[in-house]
């Protein structure tokens, strides 16, 4: 079983090659957009009137992005780099409209010459965009359908990386990962723009490109429905951590923070499963996930990309279950390495006491 890492910028690719990540397992594109430099495009991009407006945007964003491909991808040449498309939902890059509403309260106080103009359509776009329960509102796969554009400039910022780093001779190995997808129809629909753009830029450079498209299994129907995903998937990563969240019903930010110390402190819970993968629920959803896209493609590449692919008993776990690969923050690599060495030794080991039972 291989040790990938979470990275999603060049310094933390470097830092996990250096510590022995064979290739990044995730790598986090809404990351990129929060820097100094591009979160001020990113909120000028949602608040676009118009879809040329917002597509005049993201070409500024495509090229930063583009960038940061090209030097993740060269930091790990010779390893596959997983890049998972945008994720969140989009309210998240605006400011908090409750911090909107007291500035401008406040000026409007102290009689402040301010123009307050731009910050209140902020304050209203935040508004229209904000959810009740966001982990399962408008967010991954579902932004990208309704606004594709914002897809398209990310699946062509990885083309264009890759054709400048073939140019340069530098063996470079992306993957395009979609996250939150829960039905065939939704990868299908992604998979057209991917397709589309693919053919567009070898028709162009007369030039050909492999770059794998795969899926996200952290929705429960995933799991259950891998034997439909696997069809147009050509790999498969267990995002742990969300599907925990769906699996137990938690919100992972407020069972942490109020009742998990006591669920674990009264043995109600054996351990926090948002630290390790709980095997009897988590786990069989993951088992029948597997069994499910092997039977249609026994080759299939399976990884994890959660908390839990830094986790000695987790990683355990997915050895013993067929997991490819295991994916973790860089600090935690070494741990991993280990922990996964160890897990293949005593299968190997178990394996062996069963051979000399035989005879």
């Amino acid at each position: 079983m291989g040790v990938r890492a979470n990275a999603d910028t060049p310094e933390a690719a470097k830092l996990a090659r250096k510590y022995g990540a064979h290739g990044i397992g995730l790598c986090r594109t809404e990351r990129m957009f929060n820097a100094q430099d591009r979160i001020g495009l990113f909120v000028e991009m949602i608040m676009a009137q118009s879809l040329e407006e917002r597509k005049t945007v993201l070409k500024k964003l495509g090229e930063l992005q583009k960038s940061d491909f090209i030097q993740i991808l060269k930091a790990m040449e010779g390893y596959t780099v997983t890049i998972r498309l945008l994720d969140p939902p989009l309210h998240e890059f605006l400011p908090n409209p409750e911090e909107l509403m007291n500035k401008i309260f406040k000026s409007e106080q102290q009689n402040s010459n301010q123009d307050l103009t731009e910050t209140k359509k902020i304050l209203e776009r935040a508004k229209d965009l904000a959810e009740i329960n966001p982990m399962m509102g408008h967010r991954g796969v579902r932004v990208g359908i309704t606004y594709p554009e914002i897809y398209e400039m990310q699946i062509r910022a990885v083309f264009e990386a890759m054709l400048e780093l073939k140019k340069q001779k530098v063996d470079a190995r992306p993957q395009i990962m979609i996250p939150q997808i829960s039905s065939l129809t939704e990868l299908d629909h992604v998979k057209k723009i991917y397709d589309s753009i693919k053919n567009e830029m070898e028709s162009t450079h007369k030039t050909k490109f492999k770059i794998n498209f795969g899926t996200m299994l952290e929705v429960v129907r995933a799991c259950l429905t891998s034997s439909e995903l696997v069809k147009t998937a050509e790999f498969f990563s267990f995002g742990t951590n969300d599907l925990t969240q769906a699996v137990f019903s938690f919100s992972r930010e407020d069972a942490e923070g109020k009742f998990l110390p006591e669920y674990l402190e009264k043995e109600i819970l054996e351990r926090n499963p948002f630290q390790s993968i709980d095997e009897n629920g988590v786990g069989n959803l993951m088992k029948i996930g597997i069994a499910n896209g092997r039977k249609i493609k026994p080759k299939l590449e399976i990884g994890i990309c959660g908390e839990h692919g830094g986790d000695p008993k987790s990683i355990k776990f997915c050895h013993n279950s067929g997991i490819s690969y295991v994916s973790a923050s860089p600090h935690r690599i070494p741990i991993a390495v280990v922990a996964a060495a160890q897990a293949a030794l005593l299968s190997k080991s178990k394996k062996h006491t069963k051979r000399k039972k035989r005879r």
